[in-house]
Formats: C-alpha cells, sequence, structure tokens
C-alpha cells in the first residue's frame, strides 16, 4: 500500500494536511517499507477552501493512507470521499517510527479499518 506523510523535512510527520507543501510517499507491507517520491502540493494561489483542499487531494490521490499531524473535519470527510484513509499523528512522529508501528499492526492482528486498506490498495488495482 502506498501512505504519504505531511512532512517539512522528510523524517517528521509535521505538517497540517491544509498547510503542507509537500507529502512523503512511501510503498509499505507488512515485510518492507521503501521511498517512493516527494509529492509536490506546493500551489498557495487557490483562495477557494474547497478548491485548494481539492488540490491538496489530487497531490496525493495514489496513496491509500495519509498521515499528518493536523487534518479539519471537511478535509477528512473529502480525503476519505476520495478512497485514502487520513490518521492525525502525534507532532513530529517519526516517519520510519510510524512505519515500523503500522508494520507490527499488520503481523500482528489488524483492526478493520487497515485490513480493508491493505485489501482494496489502490496499488494492487495497477
Amino acid at each position: 500500500m502506498l501512505i504519504a506523510f505531511a512532512s517539512t523535512d522528510g523524517v517528521t510527520v509535521n505538517q497540517h494536511f491544509g498547510w503542507s507543501k509537500s507529502f512523503e510517499l512511501y510503498r509499505v507491507s507488512a515485510e518492507s517499507a521503501e521511498y517512493v517520491k516527494t509529492l509536490d502540493s506546493s500551489e498557495d494561489e487557490i483562495a477557494d477552501e474547497h478548491e485548494k483542499l481539492a488540490y491538496k487531494i489530487s497531490s496525493i490521490k495514489e496513496a491509500d493512507i495519509l498521515y499528518c499531524s493536523a487534518i479539519g473535519p471537511t478535509a477528512s470527510k473529502m480525503v476519505l470521499a476520495s478512497k485514502i484513509y487520513p490518521v492525525r499523528s502525534g507532532e513530529n512522529d517519526r516517519i520510519d517510527e510510524t512505519i515500523t508501528k503500522l508494520q507490527e499492526l499488520l503481523l500482528g492482528n489488524p483492526p478493520p479499518w487497515l485490513l480493508r486498506i491493505v485489501h482494496t490498495s489502490k496499488e494492487n488495482a495497477i
């Protein structure tokens, strides 16, 4: 599955979804994790809030899961409607540690939301 992390430094999850200028995209399975690319979402000339959110979502459209430090209720609903599962992480959680925790969940007894994502991953449709 593909996971986008809202980050300013490529190391920590430290950005609000709507304010993030870029997202780090990783391919993650129970056994492996690899950096894929940085997704640019730096267009800041969009005044309309709904259009801005739609733009941010389009920049992470490949992702199955989004980790960010904060996300508003409207954005969260729009992200979910795009078949991306938003997860709010702790402020400055490390990306590598977040991936490790997710892998531990996958190897153990994954919650239903995570099992659903594993089985419906956009990557499986490619």
